[in-house]
């Protein structure tokens, strides 16, 4: 290697060390720059330590913690219910010792509704509604159980409903649910827990009687001057003025945001009203009815049937009258609200609401 060759290298040398050593030092430089920047007073406004508690950051984290908590639960199936009644079904929600014979089952291990067995083609032999409900084995809430479901349940209830407006379940048909369901328990070897044949029968006998009480039925009665008949077709279209709609049980009805009835429009003769005979069918009067025990507010709703039954009137050409054809007064009318109002009170006293689902099972 010449003299000249040597010098070259030693300078080519001299350069890589002098661009590695510049290149470290900017990288130093900057690291210190940003990092400085990261770490000064740009503190995480959700999770920084030792926060200064101003409202917005005490409000903002516990939000965040509970948020991630919840979902964590969610995410693990964990969630437990509020009370052991956490209900998925509604009818399952409404069965009560005062209004239902409960027989409670539970199994040793889980099982889908079929283990009921035989109970299924038996549960119409009693006369009044029977409804099965379910514990889940993995949501642990209460459903109604059909017999070819798959869901598995850990506990059963079974009940019969002791009241509808046929009167009170008769002792004998309590205890012929409870022999059978105590039979299908003991097939199953289920642990059960069940009601007194003679105490329910006698709590059936006291809310019949109470349910007897208010079950009240208020009609406004329609009717043309003497021997007129009014065409089927004009009393569609009177009531399709006050968005009252024929039903399949061939009445027009009132109905509210849940497609439930608030009071009735019916045919004087009992003949129904259809739809494909509305161009030739005749009346020779309607009428209004309210079904008291199976409407929220039933006074109020009395106010709207009343103000409904005169706006008929006139669009038709008809009398209020009584069920004796005695022309109603506001003395008169304000007389049956006065007995609506009564009746209201009386329930709401015995925990049945007025157009409650559980009134509607009741006045059924």
């Amino acid at each position: 290697m010449s003299e000249l060759q040597a010098a070259l290298l030693m300078i080519g040398v001299g350069v890589m060390i002098v661009v590695y050593l510049y290149g470290w030092w900017q990288q130093r430089r900057l690291s210190r720059k940003f990092g400085a920047a990261f770490k000064a007073s740009h503190a995480d406004a959700l999770y920084q330590d030792g926060v200064s508690k101003t409202a917005p950051l005490a409000t903002a984290a516990p939000v965040v913690e509970h948020t991630v908590a919840l979902e964590a639960e969610v995410e693990s199936g964990i969630i437990e219910s509020i009370s052991a009644s956490n209900i998925l079904d509604e009818s399952c929600s409404l069965l009560d010792a005062r209004s239902d014979f409960i027989i409670d089952l539970c199994m040793q291990e889980a099982a889908t509704g079929a283990v009921l067995g035989g109970f299924w083609q038996r549960k119409f032999d009693f006369g009044k509604p029977v409804q099965v409900c379910g514990l889940t084995l993995n949501g642990q809430r209460w459903e109604r159980v059909i017999a070819e479901g798959q869901i598995l349940y850990t506990n059963l209830r079974i009940a019969v409903q002791l009241v509808d407006r046929g009167g009170a379940i008769s002792a004998t048909k309590l205890a012929d649910f409870r022999d059978l369901i105590l039979g299908v328990a003991k097939q199953i070897q289920a642990d059960v827990t069940v009601p007194e044949v003679t105490e329910t029968h006698a709590l059936a006998v006291e809310l019949d009687t109470l349910c007897a009480s208010v079950d009240q039925m208020v009609g406004i009665n329609l009717v043309p001057s003497g021997e007129r008949m009014m065409l089927a077709s004009r009393i569609a279209q009177a009531a399709a003025l006050q968005n009252m709609r024929l039903e399949s049980d061939g009445a027009f009805h009132l109905l509210n945001e849940q497609g439930m009835s608030l009071f009735s429009l019916i045919n004087q003769d009992t003949k129904p009203f259809q739809h494909h005979t509305l161009a030739t069918a005749s009346s020779n009067g309607i009428t209004l009815l309210l079904d008291v025990p199976r409407v929220t507010q039933p006074a109020q709703q009395f106010d709207v049937m009343v103000r409904v039954a005169q706006e008929l009137a006139q669009e038709l050409q008809l009398n209020l009258v009584d069920d004796q054809r005695v022309v109603l007064t506001p003395s008169g009318l304000e007389a049956i609200r006065a007995q609506i109002v009564a009746v209201e009170a009386i329930m709401i006293d015995n925990i049945i609401a007025p157009g409650s689902a559980q009134a509607r099972r009741l006045f059924s």
